[in-house]
């Protein structure tokens, strides 16, 4: 039952104008225009496409204030991360000498990546190699376990994909980084507990990841629909996917 006395608390008031502003902010930004590297490991290739062709998601599935500000803490983490790092003796990049973030174009610019930052160098009792790729990826405290316990590429496959293709990619410009394994760092949001783990390069699944972000091109461009990563609209990928009403209702 609503209750029309109710009068919000400072803090749901404050809140509520937080988010708003948040989501403001995120509406004005440009649209991406490309195929995120990021996001090749999602389960889903038809759910790529509705991301790739900015197809508007169903009612009440934008993005809420609230995963706004967790997006934005995530920055914080990483900035905190690197601060850890450098401080520890580590040579880490996050920009090119012309203060550009690192990255890689393919496929006329329809798909690309912006790395976390590239190591250098650092302490010798650490025992890598470099040049290195760097990832560093925030975690409540359930993922951040599940990373520690099953590893990345188990626990996280969109994040295996993700890097890489990214030392794939990234090879003609840093000559090394595919051949030393990476750097992935998940900080445990909760607690502020830090995993690190080395990620040596899989270059099958570069492939797998490149070959798909090309099939999901060439799908938009021919306006087909690639098949659903189900036959149930129930599937828990199903249930969570923002465009599951436009997906689901014509049930092609």
């Amino acid at each position: 039952m609503l209750d029309f006395n109710h009068r919000p608390t400072l803090s749901e008031s404050l809140t509520g104008r937080i988010d708003v502003a948040l989501q403001t902010e995120a509406q004005a930004r440009p649209p991406r225009d490309y195929l995120g590297a990021s996001r090749l490991g999602v389960a889903c290739e038809r759910a790529l496409q509705y991301e790739y062709l900015r197809v508007p998601v169903d009612e009440g599935r934008s993005l809420a204030g609230r995963t706004l500000r967790i997006f934005a803490a995530g920055h914080v983490f990483e900035t905190l991360a690197i601060d850890w790092l450098r401080a520890a003796g580590f040579e880490l990049y996050t920009e090119t000498s012309r203060g550009e973030q690192y990255g890689f174009s393919a496929v006329s610019g329809r798909l690309r990546g912006h790395v976390d930052g590239v190591l250098a160098g650092g302490p010798e009792s650490a025992g890598l190699s470099y040049p290195a790729l760097w990832e560093c990826k925030s975690l409540n405290a359930r993922s951040w376990k599940e990373v520690v316990k099953r590893g990345v590429t188990l626990a996280k496959p969109v994040y295996a994909a993700q890097i890489a293709l990214y030392q794939a990619y990234l090879e003609p410009q840093i000559p090394g980084i595919s051949r030393n394994p990476a750097l992935f760092t998940a900080i445990n949001k909760d607690t502020a507990e830090i995993h690190f783990e080395c990620v040596p390069f899989d270059g099958a699944l570069a492939q797998q990841a490149s070959d798909r972000g090309v099939r999901v091109l060439q799908a938009c461009d021919a306006h087909e629909l690639l098949p659903r990563i189900s036959r149930d609209p129930s599937h828990q990928e199903c249930r969570r996917c923002p465009w599951q009403d436009r997906c689901w209702g014509g049930r092609a």
